[in-house]
């Protein structure tokens, strides 16, 4: 008589399940971002869900288009070009016009992930890759940046969103400059508790430090995030900061307005912590974040651009490969081998 249930039950590996999956992570991101994509709502109304939803709508369609017609649709599944989407759109000014957003999350999925192989053999973070076309294309609108409508403006619409493909982008009548841009070119320092809440000119991730700060410590609890990579990061600014503060007080930026100011908290938590495009050693993860810590404040202080967050980032990226040839672990085991 045969048993139902044996005593001895074999099983082929993995033995161990974990319930972190690659669908759960994406949309665990998803969720620590939905509090700052409110905010982005809520100060930049209607503009802020036309220029994500073309985002996540380009980047979707070359997610799909470009699968093989046997699994077409299915890598829709783990919400990877949703987030690529939504990661890019909240990098990207209020006033953007809507085709220029929907072509960046197609060259972000189309160059940044599926012409490497697709998800997981991608070199460098998609969204940053987009963006990074973006700018590159069309700087002049990349760079045009628009004061929030607060509340009470939620229906209106800039009118640089409406612009045709591939013609004259009508810049909006009033424009702001990001607190980056402002205190770099006109030396003024925007207040500390408008870049903690977000009432400033920028990017739409830029609308609340503390919003992102804590959908990163959900993540941190979720574990879907290295914790070195962020706070290397933001350890490095502040250092760097306060040591450029003992030189000249008055011409350099604080240590809190450098991390709450521009795309930084964005990057360090969200974009800098992607676990395909960042090191996978733990003493890796200190590097890259000191590695992109110090590319921020050059840029920012001695370069010609007010922000380099996505330069740091990339340029990081690409030297990923050689953090983990360089700091792989001794294998257990073996000993060091003689020379």
């Amino acid at each position: 008589m045969k048993k139902r249930d044996p005593d001895l039950l074999l099983l082929h590996a993995p033995l161990l399940r974990q319930g972190m999956t690659t669908p759960n992570a994406m949309r665990d991101v998803l969720y620590a971002l939905a509090p700052a994509t409110v905010a982005s709502l809520w100060f930049f109304g209607l503009s802020a869900i036309l220029v994500l939803g073309t985002c996540i709508a380009g980047a979707v369609l070359a997610e799909w288009l470009f699968a093989d017609r046997e699994t077409r649709g299915v890598s829709l599944l783990d919400a990877s070009g949703i987030l690529t989407g939504l990661l890019l759109g909240l990098t990207l000014p209020p006033g953007l016009p809507l085709w220029m957003a929907f072509l960046g999350g197609f060259v972000g999925i189309a160059l940044g992930k599926v012409i490497w192989g697709g998800l997981g053999h991608n070199l460098f973070n998609p969204a940053l890759l987009g963006r990074a076309f973006l700018l590159a294309t069309f700087p002049i609108a990349m760079t045009t940046w628009v004061p929030a409508t607060g509340d009470g403006g939620f229906f209106s619409i800039y009118s640089g969103n409406l612009a045709l493909p591939f013609m004259q982008v009508q810049i909006d009548g009033m424009t702001a400059a990001t607190p980056l841009g402002m205190l770099k070119f006109e030396q003024e320092v925007t207040p500390l508790a408008n870049l903690m809440f977000g009432k400033t000119s920028g990017s739409l991730g830029e609308t609340s430090g503390l919003l992102l700060l804590l959908g990163g410590v959900y993540l941190w609890l979720r574990r879907d995030l290295d914790w070195r990579i962020p706070v290397s990061i933001l350890l490095t600014v502040v250092v760097f900061s306060a040591c450029l503060g003992l030189f000249d007080a008055a011409r350099f930026p604080t240590p809190l307005f450098s991390v709450f100011s521009g795309g930084l908290l964005l990057g360090a938590i969200y974009m800098a912590t992607d676990p395909v495009t960042s090191p996978v050693t733990p003493r890796g993860a200190w590097i890259f974040g000191i590695g992109v810590g110090v590319l921020v404040m050059l840029i920012r202080v001695f370069g010609g651009l007010p922000e380099g967050v996505m330069y740091a980032i990339l340029l990081m990226n690409a030297a990923t490969p050689l953090i983990n040839r360089y700091t792989q672990p001794t294998v257990f085991g073996r000993g060091a081998e003689s020379k």
